[in-house]
C-alpha cells in the first residue's frame, strides 16, 4: 500500500452532529450520504491504492460497509481528523509512502486536486505534508464574507510565502481586502482545500505535539504542523470550471445540491 487514502468521519461533531450521515440529493434526484459521497470521489483518483473510512461511530461503520467501503475502527478519543489518520496508519503497518486525508465533508473535491497533492508532496522532500489551495473567484469570496457577516464559521483561507509554503490558515478571510471582484474574476484570496498528504513519519509524530494557541483559536489542525516548524506545502490547484465548497453546516447543504445538479452528479 504505497498511496493510501484515508476519509475520518465522526457522529459527535460540534457545530453538526450526524453530518457524515446528512443527506444529498444529485441531479438525478437519488440522495446519498455525506460519507458516501466523499468516498465515490475518492474512487475517482488515480494513485491511490487503497480507500478506507476512519470512524468510532458504528452508524457510520455500517452505513460505509453497505456501499462497499473498507473500515477501520479508531478510537473516541481522536481530536480531529488528523490524530484519526495517524490512529489509522498504526492499524496499517510500516508499508505506506503516503497518507492523504481526504475529509468527509468535501464530497465536491475534484480527481485533480487529489492528483495534484499527491504529486506536490513527492516533489517537495522537504515538506511534512501537502494542502491544495484555490484562488477564489468573485463570487467564492463574496460567500465566504457573507458566512463571516452571518457569524457562520465557512470555509478557510490561506496565505503562503512566494515558494507557496503556508505563513497561516484562518476561518477569517485572509488577506483583506476592500475591493469588490466581478463574479467570474480572480481574487487575491485563496481558499483552503481541507484535504492533506502527510508524510508517514509527521503523521506519525503529529499527536505527541503539543496544541497550540493558534490551533486553539482557530480550531485548524494543520496549524500544529506550522506551530511545531514544520513545512507545509501549499499547491494551487484549478478549478476547471467546477465549483468546490465543503459540507461545514446545514445551510451549505442546498448549496452543495445545487453544485451536484450543475455537474450532473446523480
Amino acid at each position: 500500500m504505497s498511496v493510501v487514502c484515508i476519509i475520518p468521519a465522526r457522529y459527535a461533531s460540534t457545530r453538526y452532529p450526524g453530518k457524515p450521515l446528512a443527506m444529498l440529493r444529485g441531479a438525478t434526484g437519488e440522495s446519498r450520504s455525506l460519507i458516501e459521497r466523499s468516498w465515490l470521489a475518492a474512487q475517482g483518483v488515480q494513485g491511490f491504492d487503497a480507500v478506507f473510512v476512519a470512524t468510532d461511530d458504528d452508524r457510520i461503520a455500517r452505513a460505509a460497509r453497505e456501499f462497499g467501503a473498507d473500515v477501520l475502527m479508531t478510537s473516541e478519543d481522536c481530536f480531529n481528523g488528523t490524530d484519526r489518520c495517524a490512529e489509522a496508519l498504526g492499524l496499517l503497518g510500516d508499508d505506506v509512502e503516503m497518507v492523504v486525508n481526504l475529509q468527509g465533508d468535501a464530497p465536491l473535491t475534484p480527481s485533480w486536486f487529489l492528483e495534484d497533492l499527491i504529486a506536490g508532496l513527492r516533489n517537495d522532500s522537504q515538506a511534512a505534508l501537502a494542502t491544495p489551495i484555490l484562488r477564489c473567484d468573485g463570487e467564492t469570496l463574496a460567500a465566504l464574507k457573507a458566512d463571516r457577516a452571518a457569524g457562520r464559521v465557512g470555509g478557510t483561507t490561506a496565505v503562503t510565502d512566494s515558494m507557496r509554503r503556508a505563513l497561516y490558515f484562518s476561518k477569517e478571510v485572509i488577506p483583506f481586502t476592500a475591493r469588490s471582484y466581478a463574479p467570474e474574476a480572480p481574487t487575491p484570496v485563496f481558499h483552503h482545500v481541507g484535504v492533506y498528504a502527510y508524510r508517514p513519519w509527521a503523521l506519525r509524530a503529529y499527536p505527541g505535539w503539543p496544541i497550540g494557541p493558534l490551533e486553539t483559536l482557530e480550531g485548524l489542525e494543520q496549524l500544529r504542523f506550522l506551530e511545531a516548524g514544520h513545512k507545509v506545502l501549499c499547491v494551487e490547484v484549478e478549478g476547471k470550471g467546477r465549483k468546490f465548497w465543503e459540507l461545514n453546516n446545514p445551510e451549505d447543504i442546498p448549496r452543495i445540491e445545487a453544485m451536484l445538479a450543475e455537474m450532473a452528479q446523480p
